[in-house]
């Protein structure tokens, strides 16, 4: 059974961009969150937190992974990560759906995911000068902050709310239209309609 969410920790990883979908996934309490990394010892986050990743690498359940999360962070544009970028590969070639915001794009590149599918990131042309190899230039869209396609989630670093929206529609969480209302809700801040009243009622 695919229940667990796994959610990659390394040091400097930008903690902040997850946030909301982290949030949304724990929330009906159907899936578990399980932070990984490259190994059991702690890491600290681009913001400053202290995080023990819950396993190593190694020791992920590929049968048993829902979603793999792959945050931002220093590690991809040096070019390293290479035991991630296996066990990105190895995911996604298990069947389950993998994710990246920022320069986590970059580890799925590597990973070869992003060559026959629908894709974003940062900037046109960041990929390609970073990933050798990479072929996927003709699917990348520029005019989106976000996009799901082939079990792949892609997102730039200014769509983290784009992001969240492409991972709870992953995991079919809420109705299609609840799902647009907390789109508006957390981007345009406009409340739903049984939080109008509520709203009025309070002023």
């Amino acid at each position: 059974m695919r229940d667990t969410v796994y959610f990659l920790v390394f040091e400097g990883f930008a903690d902040w961009q997850a946030a909301l979908a982290l949030c949304e996934i724990r929330r009906p309490g159907d899936w578990q969150v399980r932070t990984v990394g490259f190994s059991r010892m702690p890491v600290v986050s681009m913001g400053g937190l202290t995080v023990r990743p819950d396993l190593a690498l190694a020791q992920i359940d590929f049968a048993g992974a829902a979603l793999l999360i792959v945050p931002g962070g220093h590690l991809w544009q040096r070019g390293e990560g290479e035991q991630a970028v296996a066990a990105i590969r190895h995911l996604h070639a298990s069947g389950a759906p993998v994710a990246g915001i920022d320069s986590g794009v970059l580890a799925l590149a590597r990973a070869g995911l992003l060559d026959g599918c629908r894709h974003t990131g940062n900037w046109p042309g960041q990929i390609a000068s970073q990933v050798p190899g990479y072929a996927g230039a003709e699917q990348y869209d520029a005019s989106v902050l976000a996009v799901s396609d082939g079990g792949v989630i892609s997102a730039s670093h200014l769509g983290s709310v784009e992001f969240a929206r492409e991972v709870i529609r992953t995991l079919d969480l809420y109705s299609p239209s609840d799902r647009e209302y907390w789109y508006r809700l957390f981007k345009h801040a406009q409340l739903p309609p049984w939080c109008v009243g509520e709203s009025a009622l309070a002023a």
